[in-house]
């Protein structure tokens, strides 16, 4: 009876969700939003309930985004263009420290404002002009969402092969144009359909999975390296190689390569709100500072050192980790081989659902607030990337489609310089937290919802890498002396737009939206430290730890009105 019950139900949903009004989710009462205007928790201020992460869920984050097959090819990319394993190490240090300047700036922001990069857009770019910088991110995301599924799915490969080693001679039906075989199809629906389940799992609750594929990966690396010296009785002879270029040639290469390590975090840099916010306390943020440069070293090392020793096992330099597990047969190497797989499809699970994912999903929230919500935008951006964008054409395709993309880059800078500059210089931490959420309040700036400061920081920093970007994709384009500025796009990019604005806010200033002090709006108590502690639990007590909690003040927009 229950059964039926379920199916004549599920039939009911079904029918009315073939009307657009059938997709409209229930209309959520936010904290702070417009009356009539729909909102939904997702993207309302993260409750205390849901504020369950700390430094330890911060250091499983890293290590789950950060650990993925492209981290350990890192350094090919700079040894291919005639530097040395000298030049890749310091530009995967460097390149990563940069990297963590955003990170930290913009991550304190989620954390002390507890709000998703959406919202915290529309303080620096306004309300409707910060739509501009959602889809520039999502879109982003979306492509290396593809890139990374398509990644998993080679690995996959990896893991039925070990078991089944016919696997791999399943006859091809499918036509070449289509850029993809039968086999790599089949292991491509498997991986999908074992990340789906997963992608679904709410952001709050993640912690544990982070974890787990730090320590899954983590040993499976340690183990391929010890492997490989095994096998090729040290660590190879990469560490005698000779320089390919020399003199200013070789100085701008560094200093690109140190770039495209740094922009290769842009889209982390951008939005890492999405995650702060879910904190406990701000102290987490400052660990990223260690956390991302330690592991990009270590498993940049793994990198070069397994690759050397393929020189002298296989006689050429492999370094892409699931191309060398390949190599492995009869039972020990195939049962290695399994491992590598597994690790490697952990691995790709968690960089989409870090870095590409949870974000493109808290965009589409934020777009059309009506109809997603988290979980409808998971579905949509795995569905879009994994299907409808065919990732095995984009990364089979040209180089130029991935320079493309490597060159998004020059977008994702400025916004997280600016929404840093606005947040840290500009507003001095101090944000009205409600005024966020409507849609005519002080961060609306002008009829037209834009700061045109945020647009002329956006410009200067983008216009001078275009030419560069341009040359990149299609090499017959001559950027002349631009070029030298996309050598080092990100930093170009994040330094001038944060300077700009900066600038800009300061001379010519929107007093609105300039108040002594911040804005929270909800209940919350705040401690002698700055921590949040649950006004339900303790109220004007001494805590065990003898800091006094004190109620924080009732500040309202009132007090400060438009």
């Amino acid at each position: 009876m229950a059964f039926r019950q379920r199916i004549t139900k599920i039939k009911e949903g079904a029918k009315e969700k073939r009307k657009p009004s059938g997709w409209i989710l229930p209309q959520q009462k936010g904290s702070f939003g417009d009356e009539g205007t729909w909102t939904n928790i997702d993207m309302d201020v993260t409750p205390l309930d849901r504020r369950t992460w700390t430094a330890v869920t911060m250091a499983g984050f890293w290590f789950s985004d950060a650990l993925n097959a492209q981290s350990w090819m890192a350094p090919s990319s700079i040894l291919a263009v005639g530097l040395t394993w000298r030049e890749a190490i310091v530009c995967i240090i460097f390149g990563s420290l940069c990297c963590t300047v955003p990170l930290v700036l913009n991550g304190v922001l989620g954390a002390r404002l507890h709000v998703p990069f959406p919202v915290a857009m529309k303080s620096s770019f306004g309300w409707y002009f910060a739509r501009f910088a959602i889809i520039v991110r999502m879109a982003t995301a979306l492509f290396w969402h593809a890139i990374q599924t398509y990644t998993g799915s080679t690995a996959m490969t990896q893991c039925i092969r070990a078991i089944w080693p016919s696997y791999l001679d399943i006859p091809n039906h499918i036509p070449e144009t289509v850029g993809i075989t039968t086999q790599q199809m089949v292991s491509h629906v498997i991986f999908w359909s074992v990340q789906f389940p997963i992608l679904l799992t709410p952001p709050h609750k993640l912690q544990w999975f982070f974890i787990f594929k730090f320590v899954v990966v983590t040993i499976t690396c340690v183990a391929t390296v010890i492997t490989m010296t095994k096998k090729a009785g040290g660590s190879g002879d990469i560490w005698k190689q000779e320089y390919g270029v020399y003199g200013a040639k070789r100085s701008w290469l560094i200093l690109s390569s140190l770039s495209s390590i740094t922009g290769g975090w842009a889209t982390m840099a951008t939005n890492i709100p999405d995650f702060t916010r879910y904190l406990k306390k701000e102290k987490g943020v400052y660990w990223q500072v260690l956390f991302l440069p330690l592991i990009q070293l270590v498993l940049g090392l793994f990198g070069i050192i397994s690759t050397s020793c393929a020189m002298v096992v296989y006689g050429e330099y492999i370094w892409d980790p699931l191309t060398l597990a390949a190599q492995w047969d009869g039972p020990s190497g195939r049962a290695g081989a399994f491992f590598v797989g597994f690790a490697w499809v952990i691995a790709q699970i968690g960089t989409n659902l870090s870095a590409n994912v949870i974000s493109c999903a808290n965009d589409m929230t934020s777009l059309f607030p009506k109809y997603i919500n988290i979980r409808r935008g998971v579905i949509i951006t795995t569905i879009t990337a994994g299907w409808i964008m065919v990732p095995w054409k984009i990364i089979h395709s040209a180089a130029s489609l991935l320079s493309f993309m490597a060159g998004l880059g020059i977008f994702l800078a400025p916004i997280a310089a600016i929404c840093a500059a606005d947040f840290w210089i500009t507003k001095k931490t101090h944000i009205d937290v409600p005024a966020l959420y409507k849609s005519q309040g002080r961060y609306r700036y002008n009829k037209y919802g834009t700061n045109w400061r945020a647009v002329v920081a956006f410009l200067i920093s983008v216009v001078p890498n275009i030419p560069g970007m341009a040359s990149s994709v299609n090499p017959k384009v001559d950027a002349g002396g631009a070029k030298y500025i996309y050598y080092m796009f990100y930093i170009w990019g994040f330094t001038s737009a944060f300077t700009s604005y900066s600038l800009l806010s300061h001379f010519w200033p929107d007093a609105n939206t300039l108040i002594p002090e911040t804005i929270h709006g909800d209940e919350a108590l705040y401690d002698a430290d700055g921590d949040i502690v649950d006004a339900a639990e303790e109220t004007g007590s001494e805590k065990g730890s003898g800091g006094m909690v004190s109620e924080k003040k009732a500040v309202t927009s009132q007090e400060y009105p438009i």
